[in-house]
């Protein structure tokens, strides 16, 4: 493994599979880290060279200067995907991740290969409840502390599956990565972004889009917009999944990922 110092981002590559390898960029969501995708590294790492970007004001990049917006964020993934050259990448992300991905892919798509997204919200089209969850969280955050912000955004509804079934679907190690969060980007807000609808309508990467079967009902919403938007998009929906599939049940988003790679 090795790390990638950038001035907006700090990353890291794991190079199992060979220098003719393809790239992998995974980008973790809101309140996480790279580490959210344990899973997908151990299944992947032998067929792609992997590149794991944590965002500003989380993991490895927790003390980068704020603010921490869509605009900002993706500033972050860009300088990441420049330190590997000129290179394409098959990007997966997460929530915030998938979000950037979109956002990211409108404005230069020829340095992606596909997409892969879970649970996105459409950049400057702000969701009602993440708006909501988010403000929330900032002013936990200057009243009550840190702390009780963090334990309030894991009441939220998109953590509901985790709670529910906390063994199954890794409660406990989620709560470990929530505490070690941050909570900047609660605290420092970017400014807002232009809506990219007609650009995402002339986006021709191939993009697989999956939910939980127990997703809150805004990012299904969301998912049946790009599906009627995006020209080349496949749908999946991962049974008793929530808001975050991939963590929660690993094996059957990674088995529905792989047969996508296959295409």
């Amino acid at each position: 493994m090795a790390e990638l110092y950038t001035s907006a981002a700090q990353a890291e590559i794991i190079d199992h599979a060979g220098p003719t390898a393809p790239w992998l960029a995974l980008v973790h969501g809101m309140a996480q880290d790279s580490r959210v995708f344990d899973a997908q590294v151990k299944a992947f790492r032998d067929r792609f060279r992997i590149l794991l970007i944590d965002l500003p004001g989380h993991g490895l990049s927790a003390d980068l200067p704020g603010p921490f917006g869509q605009a900002e964020m993706a500033g972050a993934v860009v300088a990441a995907l420049d330190s590997l050259g000129e290179v394409e990448v098959h990007y997966w992300g997460t929530h915030t991740g998938a979000t950037l991905g979109l956002l990211l892919a409108s404005r230069h798509p020829d340095r992606f290969r596909a997409l892969i997204l879970e649970g996105p919200v459409l950049p400057g089209r702000p969701m009602v409840a993440v708006v909501e969850a988010l403000d929330r969280a900032g002013r936990v955050a200057r009243s009550d502390g840190m702390e009780s912000a963090r334990a309030r955004w894991f009441e939220e509804g998109w953590f509901d599956v985790m709670r529910r079934h906390p063994v199954d679907c890794r409660a406990a190690e989620q709560r470990a990565i929530l505490a070690e969060f941050s909570g900047r980007p609660w605290l420092e807000p970017g400014a807002a972004i232009a809506p990219i609808e007609d650009a995402l309508k002339d986006l021709k990467l191939p993009v697989l889009l999956y939910n939980g079967e127990h997703d809150l009902p805004g990012f299904v919403a969301v998912a049946d917009q790009l599906e009627t938007m995006l020209p080349n998009v496949q749908r999946a929906r991962i049974p008793g999944a929530g808001g975050f599939p991939a963590w929660e049940y690993p094996d059957a988003v990674n088995g529905i990922v792989a047969e996508f790679f296959k295409q």
